[in-house]
């Protein structure tokens, strides 16, 4: 396999795993709640299963987005410094998504009166 070709493996991804809504939902949900949550937790406020909640964490912590500390039977889920940094974007990204579209469905009301 050609350098390129690993590098647009990996390229895809890091695109499935960004712009993705479970994977997003996952890490805006680490962002929001300020101490350390469970996979459980994430994979409710996800609505994603319990075993590809884990999958996503094992991929994000695989690139250092995440860490587990284990208490005893279960594992605490916190974002690194990296990671905090990229869930920050990803929810102003986010919130100017919402806003652009409450923009244009505001434009559409005005055209319709």
């Amino acid at each position: 396999m050609a350098v390129r070709d690993i590098e647009m493996d990996e390229k895809g991804m890091l695109e499935g795993l960004f712009l993705r809504d479970k994977p997003a939902k996952i890490l805006l949900g680490l962002r929001t709640n300020q101490s350390p949550v469970y996979a459980t937790i994430l994979s409710k406020e996800a609505n994603c299963t319990y075993s590809h909640t884990i999958k996503i964490l094992n991929a994000l912590r695989n690139l250092g987005i995440v860490e587990f500390e284990k208490k005893g039977r279960i594992k605490r889920v916190t974002l690194t410094t990296e990671g905090a940094d990229i869930a920050q974007h990803l929810e102003a990204m986010v919130r100017k998504f919402l806003k652009l579209e409450s923009g244009t469905k505001n434009e559409k009301k005005g055209r319709k009166k």
